[in-house]
């Protein structure tokens, strides 16, 4: 597919919006719409997307500025990628922000907007560089400038994005690698497995195995299945190990087990290693653990920076990292790639953003830091009345 830049759509008179009444056209151009697609849609740059294109002379691609600007409504209103596909067919509201109006028939197809995201992926993967981050970042102090925000005082904080899986016990973790290996092998080659290791590449092996059994028998079956793991690993000595199953496989083992006078067992907290990047789910391997406010969070964290004005607020910059990266390490990072200010600019976050580097960080780029203060949690009653020494190791 190649690149083709889409010159965006000035209204004439055979466009669909010379059809609408004067009572129609007037409530258009009162709406969100026309804000958007006189301010935002125009300032989308296409050309910094053109590398994930070919050069080549073929099909061309989607309008870029049709999908960004779609991506950036789809957030806006909270709809699915079916539900912006659909109304942007339905809602002239929509055509008329994406200046597509005079398109006989809309873009979008159901797949356009997650092919999009994959070649934004594999590209960052490749380059290190998230073209997508930009293009928002870019697009955000345009609306700041639009809504007179100077962006000397800015908001910072976090927040924890859930990845779309299930949480599984350390049962199941190690069953559905296993599982997984097994199909890719059987899929390479039907005679590679032994027929002992078969049942791995049926659908409904993982009830029978899991749920279908007595709890009494648990530790059998986990003896079971980290026997069958050691057995395949064998089989995988030769083939297999350029595959992103065994990557997986291998990982989930040196994770979970350890293996003791010759026998694998579970790890425990005494053989160390365990913490909060272990795998939680093969569907999502980057996804980690993390305990917050009382709650658990498997998957991501976002740290959003908001400039704020008079006229209200907008997000100027985000990270997003797995969600046992700290708050401390988002601000270090996001000071670090920050040009040094003209111009006093204040920061407030909470205190988990504070410490002597950030502020002296903070400082180097003319940037006040100003954080609330770390109440930290009450002490249990049992430790009130007990004296301890200096270093906080014996009660004297």
């Amino acid at each position: 597919m190649s690149f083709k830049e889409n010159s965006y759509q000035q209204i004439s008179f055979t466009d669909s919006f010379s059809g609408l009444t004067a009572r129609e056209q007037k409530a258009l151009e009162k709406s969100w719409a026309k804000v958007f697609a006189d301010e935002i849609f125009p300032a989308i740059d296409e050309k910094r997307f053109s590398v994930l294109y070919s050069n080549n002379a073929s099909r061309p691609n989607t309008p870029v500025n049709v999908i960004v600007g779609a991506l950036i409504i789809k957030e806006l209103f909270d709809y699915s990628d079916d539900e912006m596909v659909e109304n942007l067919m339905l809602d002239f509201r929509l055509q008329y922000a994406l200046h597509t109006t005079s398109f006989e028939e809309q873009p979008l197809s159901d797949k356009t907007l997650s092919r999009f995201r994959r070649r934004c992926y594999d590209y960052e993967t490749l380059h290190n560089k998230d073209l997508y981050h930009d293009c928002v970042n870019d697009l955000s102090a345009s609306i700041a400038k639009l809504m007179r925000i100077s962006g000397k005082i800015r908001r910072m904080d976090s927040m924890m994005i859930e990845s779309n899986i299930r949480k599984l016990s350390r049962m199941e973790l190690i069953y559905t690698c296993i599982s997984k290996l097994a199909v890719s092998m059987n899929k390479a080659n039907d005679s590679a497995l032994p027929e002992d290791l078969k049942h791995y590449t049926d659908p409904n092996d993982f009830n029978r195995v899991i749920y279908h059994q007595r709890s009494t028998d648990a530790e059998e079956r986990l003896k079971q299945l980290l026997a069958d793991a050691d057995k395949l690993l064998t089989l995988c000595e030769s083939e297999y190990q350029d595959s992103t199953e065994y990557d997986l496989f291998v990982r989930c083992l040196s994770e979970q087990t350890v293996v003791e006078n010759g026998t694998r067992r579970l790890r425990t907290k005494e053989d160390g290693g365990m913490n909060s990047s272990m795998m939680q789910n093969p569907s999502d391997p980057e996804a980690t653990f993390r305990s917050k406010a009382g709650k658990e969070h498997r998957g991501y964290t976002a740290n959003l920076e908001e400039s704020v004005g008079k006229n209200g607020s907008v997000v100027t910059d985000y990270q997003y990292d797995q969600n046992n990266h700290s708050d401390s390490q988002f601000l270090q990072e996001h000071l670090e790639q920050m040009e040094k200010q003209e111009e006093r600019t204040v920061i407030i976050t909470d205190g988990a953003y504070s410490g002597t580097e950030n502020t002296q960080l903070a400082s180097e780029k003319n940037v006040e830091l100003i954080t609330t203060s770390l109440t930290g949690k009450f002490a249990p009653d049992i430790l009130a009345d007990f004296e301890f020494n200096e270093e906080g190791t014996k009660v004297l």
